[in-house]
């Protein structure tokens, strides 16, 4: 277990209080509604659907969007409507929204991995979209050639000119913050400067948001507008507890799932002679559904005694989360800085990625004396924090069942941050990198002044050695310090779990769609390339099934 400092709970806390076409800002479309019926009085239209998604997530949208233009599909998602928490929908409320966890119905919920972090996974419909930092960029072209998927790259720039023409917006101007922190890491020597780009290249970029230029959250669930009426139904609060199989076992192929509304009642749905099931859970979802199901190590569901429908002996396992480490601190300015989401990126190839965020918290005092030694310690409080993410992890872990009765309640996940030494020497320079920025002068309108005139950082939780060429002491800070990115991926993987074309090897008529099937992280943040994967392999199915009429 990853020995965690009481001095980093509290940046811990503020970095989850912040929380997978360009265009300005428009009135925002809710017209997906009139695809959405909550579970407890949801009617299905049919006996059988071409398409059954389980999961109205990142993914799982716009893959249900894309496919209802020409069949009939029903979206199955365990969390609510996003837009019925306006919290969710405004970047500056990002801070308040987290401090609605709850273990019921809010829009993420919250889970600790047996490394002894805490996490979070997103429960609503649009999935971890609707609450992450909004940042927006393609996928690393290495991601594309290590992944195992035989992409056609035509197909994959439409997919995501799909996406981008609905939930991508292009502020024109940085604020104080983020500009600060560009210059920052062009004189720390994180180069070329890109300029504004949705690409991911080595240097210093400006990229896109999921926040228009009002605040307002565009996320996954706005790409159920593309679906087409009458082939689309969308059920909320709706558990899938199970995924049902033909009942011979020499040819096992998927016919629906059995799902639970809010007051306990289970249902079942199938699919038709042609359909097919598609899980979108996610991450930790996907693979929880494939082992309660029976899809999974035969001897490790014989031990959980659940019956094997199909020994899959990789359901589970390489699971990874991107280790974060972070360095905090208050800004001293009487006016709060906006809280915003990233927007500035440092790329270092192979190796880290850099961003960096601002958050107002609505705390008066006694919380905000204990940092502010200002007659201003009534008012809200920012935080200030640049973040370092290790690109392409090589540390990973396993999941496993906490539950064979429920899927409500989260797997036991373990990622092993750190297991492999390659990642804790990412973690070294991608925070030295950081020591060099803020020791910049650039950064001294950030520090306090003490009344003999000395300037110093207010920092949360730990800060980082003075001498940052102290290996042993920077691998101290990465261990102590390391949280998680949400970013998680893995437990289906491409070649493992999957065949190249998202299918569920041994089995007919199921597939998984979503994070779950990455090999390696796709980038900064994965949401573009998950939005986009859902397009493009929707349209891929589409003409698989036209060609095999």
């Amino acid at each position: 277990m990853v020995q965690r400092a009481p001095e980093n709970a509290y940046v811990l806390f503020l970095l989850f209080l912040g929380l997978w076409g360009i265009h300005s800002a428009h009135a925002q479309d809710l017209s997906y509604l009139k695809f959405v019926q909550d579970a407890t009085t949801f009617s299905p239209q049919d006996n059988h659907y071409d398409y059954i998604v389980v999961g109205g997530g990142t993914a799982g949208c716009p893959l249900a969007a894309t496919l209802s233009e020409n069949y009939t599909v029903l979206l199955i998602e365990r969390g609510g409507d996003a837009h019925s928490n306006p919290n969710v929908m405004r970047e500056e409320n990002l801070l308040t929204n987290a401090l609605q966890i709850n273990d019921k119905d809010s829009p993420s919920e919250s889970f600790t991995s047996e490394d002894g972090i805490p996490n979070i996974r997103g429960r609503v419909l649009g999935g971890s979209s609707m609450v992450n930092f909004g940042i927006y960029s393609r996928g690393d072209p290495d991601f594309y050639n290590r992944s195992g998927v035989n992409w056609d790259f035509d197909v994959v720039k439409r997919a995501y000119e799909w996406v981008e023409e609905t939930v991508v917006f292009r502020k024109n101007e940085l604020d104080l913050w983020q500009s600060s922190v560009k210059e920052a890491l062009l004189q720390s020597d994180v180069t070329p400067y890109n300029g504004f780009t949705l690409d991911h290249e080595g240097g210093t970029k400006i990229t896109s948001s999921t926040f228009d230029a009002t605040g307002r959250r565009y996320g996954a669930v706005e790409l159920l507008n593309k679906g087409k009426r009458g082939n689309l139904q969308v059920v909320v609060n709706a558990t899938v507890e199970k995924v049902l199989f033909t009942s011979n076992t020499t040819d096992v192929s998927a016919v629906g799932v059995i799902y639970k509304d809010s007051n306990g009642r289970s249902h079942q749905v199938q699919v038709g002679g042609n359909g097919e099931v598609i899980l979108s859970a996610g991450a930790l979802g996907s693979p929880q559904l494939l082992l309660v199901s029976g899809v999974g190590p035969s001897s490790y569901l014989a031990s959980m005694n659940i019956p094997v429908v199909h020994h899959q002996p990789f359901v589970g396992q390489f699971m990874i989360d991107p280790p974060m480490n972070m360095v905090s601190f208050l800004s001293p300015f009487p006016i709060p800085i906006k809280g915003s989401s990233d927007r500035t990126v440092g790329i270092q190839k192979n190796s880290y990625i850099i961003e960096a965020v601002s958050a107002v918290s609505p705390f008066f005092s006694p919380v905000s004396r204990i940092f502010f030694p200002y007659p201003y310690a009534h008012l809200n409080i920012t935080s200030l924090s640049i973040v370092a993410k290790t690109s392409e992890p090589m540390s990973s872990g396993s999941l496993k069942l906490a539950s064979k009765q429920t899927v409500s309640i989260t797997p036991t996940v373990r990622f092993n941050y750190f297991a492999d030494p390659r990642d804790l020497s990412h973690c070294i320079s991608g925070m030295q990198t950081i020591g060099k920025m803020i020791r910049n002068p650039i950064m001294d309108q950030y520090k306090f002044q003490d009344k003999d005139g000395n300037k110093y950082y207010q920092f949360l939780g730990l800060s980082l050695p003075e001498n940052l060429s102290d290996r042993r002491e920077m691998e101290s800070f990465c261990r102590r310090t390391v949280a998680p990115i949400y970013h998680y991926h893995g437990g289906c993987t491409m070649k493992k779990v999957t065949d190249i074309d998202f299918k569920v090897t041994g089995i007919k008529a199921l597939r998984v769609v979503d994070g779950s099937t990455f090999v390696v992280s796709p980038g900064t943040n994965p949401q573009a390339t998950l939005m986009m994967m859902g397009r493009y392999v929707g349209l891929k199915m589409k003409e698989e099934r036209m060609h095999s009429v």
